[in-house]
C-alpha cells in the first residue's frame, strides 16, 4: 500500500483479514511510524546477559512473527485502526552488542574462575568500555523514546534484555511529576552493579530506584532473587510491593481468586503506569528460550487478564516488553507478537486511542 496514501485512506483500503504483505511492518500493518499512534522502539542489545543468550535477535524474531497475528483483538477490534509501526532499526546497536558481547563473555567466565578483574588492567578496562557502551545505549533509547513521546505517540520498546528500557524510565521522568511501573518478571532485578556491569540487565530496577520520579514499583511473578536484591526492597521501603509468585500461588490454592489478586495489584499502582513486561514472568513453556527461565510464572491468560485491568483503572504512559529469544521455531516469537498486541491494545485503551 502506498505511502502517499493518507492514514485514512489506508485504513479505507487495508483488508485486516487479508494475509500479510512481504513488506508490511509490524501486525502486517501499512502504517508508517509518523502515521502511527502508537511506534515501537526496537532495542536489539544484550551486552550484559549472565545466562541464556539471544534476546538481541528478540525485536526483529517477534517483528517477522508478528504477521502471523490476526488484527481482530477480542477485548480491543479496533486496534489496529490506531496505527501500530516499529521506529527505525539501530542496526549499529545491534553491532556494537554483538561486539561487546563477547568481551562481556570473557569477563563473566573469569569471575566464574574466582579473577578478580580489578586487578587485570586489561579485563577491568574491558568492563570499564562495556559500562560507557551501555550507557550510550540508554541515551540512544531516552533520545528515541523521549521524541516520539513529545510527538505525541504512545511508545512501547522491544528488547533486547531487561537492560534495555532504563532509558525510556529516563524519558518519563524528564516528562512526569510522578508515576510507577509495574514489573512483570521471574526476577527482581535489584542486583547492584551485577557482575560488575554498572546496568546489567539483573539491575535495572535497581537504576530505576535512582529516578525520584519513580514513585513506585510494583513487582508481579517474582521467584528468584538474592539475599541483595531483598535487602535492595527493604531499603526502598514503600517503593517497592512485590507480589512474590510463591504466595499468590498459595492464596489461589486456599481460595482467593486471581481476579481479587489482580485488583490488589492494580490498588498497589499510582495513577501514571509504566509496564515491564520481562517474558520470563510468564510460565516457561511459554518461553523456552527466554535467558533465565524459572518454574513456575504466569498462563498467558493470567498474564493478560491483569493488564486488562490496569488499562481500566490506570493511565499506562508506556511499556516495554523485553527478554524474548529466538529458538527451533517461531514458538517465542509467536507468543511474544501476541504480548506486544495485547499490550498495544492496553496502552492504548487506557488513553482512549481504541
Amino acid at each position: 500500500m502506498r505511502d502517499t496514501m493518507s492514514k485514512e485512506d489506508k485504513i479505507k483500503h487495508f483488508n485486516p483479514n487479508a494475509a500479510a504483505l512481504r513488506d508490511s511492518d509490524l501486525f502486517g500493518l501499512p502504517f508508517t511510524a509518523d502515521e502511527a499512534d502508537m511506534v515501537i522502539v526496537p532495542v536489539p542489545w544484550e551486552v550484559t546477559v549472565s545466562y541464556g543468550s539471544g534476546t538481541s535477535r528478540g525485536p526483529s524474531h517477534v517483528l517477522e512473527c508478528s504477521c502471523q497475528v490476526d488484527l481482530l483483538h477480542p477485548e480491543y477490534p479496533e486496534l489496529w485502526k490506531a496505527g501500530i509501526a516499529t521506529d527505525a532499526y539501530p542496526e549499529q546497536l545491534e553491532l556494537r552488542s554483538a561486539e561487546l558481547r563477547s568481551r562481556a563473555e570473557a569477563i563473566i567466565e573469569r569471575l566464574t574462575d574466582g579473577t578478580d578483574i580489578q586487578s587485570d588492567p586489561v579485563l577491568k578496562a574491558a568492563q570499564e568500555e562495556i559500562n560507557e557502551a551501555c550507557e550510550a545505549m540508554n541515551r540512544h533509547v531516552e533520545t528515541a523514546a523521549g521524541k516520539l513521546l513529545d510527538q505525541g505517540k504512545l511508545v512501547g520498546l522491544l528488547g533486547g534484555d531487561h537492560s534495555t528500557p532504563l532509558g525510556f524510565y529516563r524519558a518519563h521522568a524528564a516528562r512526569q511529576e510522578a508515576f510507577g511501573i509495574l514489573h512483570i518478571d521471574a526476577h527482581m532485578d535489584f542486583r547492584i552493579a551485577y557482575e560488575g556491569f554498572s546496568y546489567s540487565h539483573a539491575s535495572v530496577m535497581h537504576n530505576a530506584l535512582k529516578l525520584p520520579e519513580l514513585k513506585k514499583i510494583v513487582q508481579v511473578g517474582i521467584r528468584d532473587y538474592c539475599e541483595e536484591e531483598m535487602q535492595v526492597a527493604r531499603r526502598a521501603g514503600s517503593r517497592a510491593d512485590i507480589y512474590f509468585e510463591r504466595d499468590n500461588r498459595r492464596a489461589q490454592f486456599e481460595g482467593t481468586t486471581w481476579s481479587q489478586i489482580c485488583r490488589r495489584i492494580v490498588d498497589a499502582l499510582p495513577g501514571k503506569v509504566h509496564i515491564s513486561f520481562d517474558i520470563d514472568g510468564l510460565d516457561p513453556t511459554l518461553c523456552p528460550n527466554t535467558g533465565t527461565p524459572v518454574p513456575g510464572g504466569l498462563s498467558y491468560e493470567e498474564a493478560a487478564y491483569l493488564l486488562s485491568l490496569v488499562a481500566e483503572e490506570r493511565e499506562v504512559i508506556g511499556f516495554d516488553l523485553v527478554e524474548v529469544a529466538p529458538g527451533e521455531g517461531d514458538w517465542n516469537g509467536n507468543v511474544g507478537a501476541r504480548l506486544l498486541f495485547h499490550l498495544c491494545g492496553v496502552m492504548g485503551r487506557s488513553r482512549g486511542r481504541c
